[in-house]
């Protein structure tokens, strides 16, 4: 099942949900930099986007949510890519000041990385976005005019971007959404509605994407946090790290290079076993490894599943490793 000769894998800590290990800013990607050494390593934005930082490395590839579910159903395939032409879009709603930080960003990266983003789009009306934390404790929220996302997208895609990055406003009270979060416990107040955002536009257009939150506040703060959400605290913008991730994320096309028949493994929480990645891949005979030390706030265990064969429990990231290296 490997792909031109090695490994391929796939590193997934789903958004919003309260990982210890990936429910932060990039804390998942030490463990992932690891796979990704012995072989090719899907990973989704969640676990190497880091603010100002990126843990994306060379043998990584960066797949959105709403396309890697599409890619485990078999609907598509990706094509390894680099240099991907870049559009950002821009809710309308960012303050100019905030803007022109955002601007300046993206120069610098352009500056530093060679990386390529050809245009901005800023939307013809206010996104409107609003995001809260629900009963059951996952981070989620809604998108009033998700229209204008995809006005901004269409003008962008007709100037041969084939890569798009979002960023909109969100208000600046992400912090009392989860006071927890700073101190390395609880769960991201944002990242749910940012998969909503990202995954509307990957339903849409079939393109790699992400989403970076602005905030009105460009105040960085002086206060020690834990250092899983220290690299949100250290910079006014998040962009950077969605810049680096679709400079060589994969393109997506409905028969490529990569596809699920060419997946050797998959990597999740022990407790959240009931994404599309896991159930496909069950019905697909691909072995998914189960790791105990990342825990959730979900309880979609093995137990659940009757003790499925396919599924591999493993006590640490390191353990799991080890037996993919022995596999090879």
């Amino acid at each position: 099942m490997t792909y031109k000769g090695e490994k391929l894998g796939a590193f997934i800590v789903p958004t919003g949900i309260g990982a210890s290990i990936g429910g932060y800013a990039g804390d998942a990607s030490t463990y992932a930099k690891q796979f990704a050494e012995v072989g090719k390593l899907i990973v989704n934005p969640n676990v190497v986007n880091a603010g100002c930082f990126s843990g994306i490395s060379e043998n990584m590839l960066y797949v959105e949510g709403y396309s890697l579910d599409n890619f485990f159903k078999g609907n598509i395939g990706l094509k390894e890519s680099t240099n991907n032409n870049i559009g950002i879009i821009f809710d309308k709603s960012i303050p100019q000041d905030i803007l022109n930080i955002h601007i300046n960003t993206i120069n610098a990266v352009k500056t530093v990385y060679g990386i390529n983003v050809s245009s901005f789009d800023i939307t013809d009306d206010e996104v409107g976005v609003e995001f809260f934390i629900d009963k059951s404790g996952i981070s989620t929220g809604c998108v009033k005019n998700v229209e204008a996302l995809k006005d901004s997208a269409l003008r962008l895609l007709k100037k041969g971007c084939n890569a798009i990055g979002i960023v909109c406003l969100f208000d600046d009270s992400a912090d009392d959404k989860n006071q927890n979060y700073e101190n390395g416990v609880g769960v991201d107040p944002v990242g749910g509605v940012e998969a909503v955002i990202s995954h509307y536009i990957s339903r849409e257009f079939n393109v790699p994407c992400a989403h970076s939150p602005a905030f009105a506040d460009c105040e960085i703060s002086s206060k020690i946090v834990n250092p899983k959400s220290a690299s949100e605290y250290i910079t006014p913008t998040f962009l950077p790290c969605i810049l680096l991730g679709l400079n060589n994320a994969p393109l997506i096309e409905r028969n490529s290079d990569i596809m699920l028949k060419n997946l050797d493994y998959v990597v999740v929480p022990a407790d959240a076993l009931g994404s599309v990645p896991v159930l496909e891949s069950i019905k697909n005979n691909i072995p998914v490894y189960a790791v105990k030390e990342n825990v959730t706030i979900l309880n979609v265990t093995n137990e659940l599943f009757c003790n499925t064969c396919g599924i591999n429990i493993v006590g640490t990231y390191k353990e799991c490793l080890e037996l993919i290296k022995h596999d090879i």
